[in-house]
């Protein structure tokens, strides 16, 4: 069955195996914390692995989900960065009558119809829970709901809104960490401003960020590179700047499908405006697949992650501008 976050909140204590999927990583994350948290699992009752070692480990995997604890409390099983290619050892482990565990299926985006989703949506015993990227709207809803109870603030300027709302939402957990971070910075006035914003920006560097995904969109090759350098050098995760790519194409693909501009920090606009020009439709899919294929080549291929997305970023970059001049004539 499908669910929501209320239905997670309410009947993650009766189900046997929930799937836990999609772009938002962070928000992945926060789920699986929130069901070791509402089931009170004990450390020792807790047993994870990779989708790389379901086969390798798959013994030790059906020993532990269906074997009463040696310590007492209820066990639990998390399967991490599962795709439809592990569905048929998935469905056995569920299905199992000796299922003694509260099994945790964590992915990344998944097809609609494919086997992971449709396992879990199909079945009254089983429970998919989608985790979208937030829009601007629910973005918004989030950071008042967090400052607020974190700190009690009590405004937050429209230019310190419009910039967090630029800079955020493309990963729940570092979107959390930025809020906490800006509410020790204002504990003491209560107000939120454009400049508590701009010294608070998340540790990889909101201004370099910028300047990677709106230059490489817009086809500025040598900017792109730059700030790319900039990002790697401050040792920011490849893994999360591949999920701020996906992001970025996606809002991309929406303005370009419906029209509508998001609304833009002042200055990344004219990039944006830019890139909403010169990217068809088809060319965006096809990016957002091979975002697909490279989060996997990173997971699986071994080869250096860095050198990965910097090869990725510069065929990407290289791409737009070659757009920009077809355009232009």
């Amino acid at each position: 069955m499908k669910w929501k976050e209320s239905d997670f909140n309410s009947g993650i204590e009766s189900i046997r195996a929930v799937l836990i999927y999609g772009p938002d990583a962070g928000q992945v994350d926060e789920y699986c914390d929130r069901a070791v948290e509402k089931l009170e699992i004990d450390k020792d009752n807790l047993f994870a692995l990779d989708s790389d070692e379901l086969r390798e480990k798959q013994d030790a995997l059906f020993a532990e989900s269906c074997s009463p604890s040696m310590f007492g409390g209820r066990k639990m099983v998390i399967i991490s960065n599962a795709g439809d290619s592990d569905a048929k050892i998935i469905s056995e482990l569920v299905g199992h009558s000796g299922l003694c565990a509260t099994v945790i299926v964590a992915a990344g985006d998944l097809r609609a119809g494919g086997g992971l989703r449709a396992l879990f949506e199909n079945d009254d015993k089983l429970a998919a829970l989608a985790c979208y990227t937030d829009d601007a709207r629910s973005l918004a809803a989030l950071i008042r709901k967090e400052l607020s109870a974190a700190s009690g603030i009590q405004q937050i300027t429209p230019d310190a809104m419009a910039y967090m709302t630029s800079h955020l939402g493309g990963d729940r957990g570092i979107t959390r960490g930025f809020l906490s971070k800006i509410a020790l910075y204002v504990d003491d006035k209560k107000i939120v401003e454009l400049d508590d914003v701009e010294k608070c920006l998340p540790d990889t560097g909101a201004a370099n960020t910028d300047d990677y995904l709106y230059s490489l969109t817009a086809g500025h090759i040598q900017q792109t590179m730059l700030a790319l350098d900039r990002l790697l050098y401050d040792n920011t995760d490849v893994n999360m700047l591949v999920r701020m790519l996906d992001t970025h194409f996606k809002k991309l693909l929406t303005a370009v499908v419906d029209g509508q501009l998001p609304r833009l920090f002042w200055k990344v606009a004219e990039k944006f405006n830019m890139a909403v020009k010169i990217w068809p439709e088809s060319e965006i899919v096809a990016v957002l697949q091979r975002l697909n294929e490279l989060e996997k080549q990173l997971r699986t291929t071994g080869m250096p992650s860095e050198i990965l997305l910097r090869d990725f970023s510069l065929k990407l970059a290289m791409r737009a501008m070659k757009l920009s001049v077809k355009r232009r004539k």
